[in-house]
């Protein structure tokens, strides 16, 4: 039998070309070293929302047990650009505030050690191909695209101030899943504990 049209296909018409991120922590060690990180508060999920032509993006924070979204505007999509982006955010929060980060196994967060190192928090990789392992915040970038951010739209023309003004719009939705209460709500209940 012959089968002139066998062989191996490109998914989509291409191949990843990019550089695969190495030595990163992998998730499944965040269960050994945090048993109760479902249910317990200082745990984060980080992605970014890329904008119109691949050439911006915003990064996300959710923390995982109040739901609180954060977004931080960066001036490019490169590890070195993401990676100053959340080092002045982290600058400004307690540093007991929050324990981990969960990313996307993407080149953008490369550098990921020199964020741990300098902030002394944890940073765990979901599985390649696997986003649904941090799909709160999947959830929330739909949830962000709908209320303000949509893919077509050129993020380098945005400003801090109008990405704080779209997750405060989220932050003070009551969730069902929250006992009807908002997430900023539930995270101020937590600071202060």
């Amino acid at each position: 039998m012959d089968l002139p049209w066998k062989g191996k296909r490109k998914p989509n018409g291409q191949n990843e070309t990019r550089e695969k991120q190495a030595f990163r922590r992998d998730l499944h060690e965040r269960a050994d070293i945090y048993p109760d990180f479902k249910t317990e508060f200082g745990h984060q999920e980080g992605d970014t929302i890329v904008g119109e032509k691949h050439k911006s993006a915003v990064i996300t924070l959710v923390e995982r047990c109040s739901k609180t979204v954060i977004t931080l505007k960066t001036n490019g999509r490169k590890a070195s650009d993401i990676e100053v982006s959340i080092n002045q955010w982290w600058s400004q929060v307690p540093s007991h505030l929050f324990k981990l980060i969960t990313f996307d196994c993407r080149k953008e967060f490369s550098n990921w050690k020199s964020i741990s190192n300098a902030h002394d928090i944890d940073i765990f990789f979901v599985d390649l191909g696997c986003p649904g392992q941090r799909g709160l915040n999947e959830h929330s970038n739909g949830l962000l695209r709908r209320n303000g951010l949509p893919k077509q739209m050129d993020f380098t023309n945005i400003y801090q101030n109008d990405l704080s003004t779209i997750a405060d719009k989220r932050n003070r939705i009551p969730r069902k899943s929250l006992n009807y209460q908002t997430p900023y709500q539930v995270f101020l209940s937590h600071m202060k504990i």
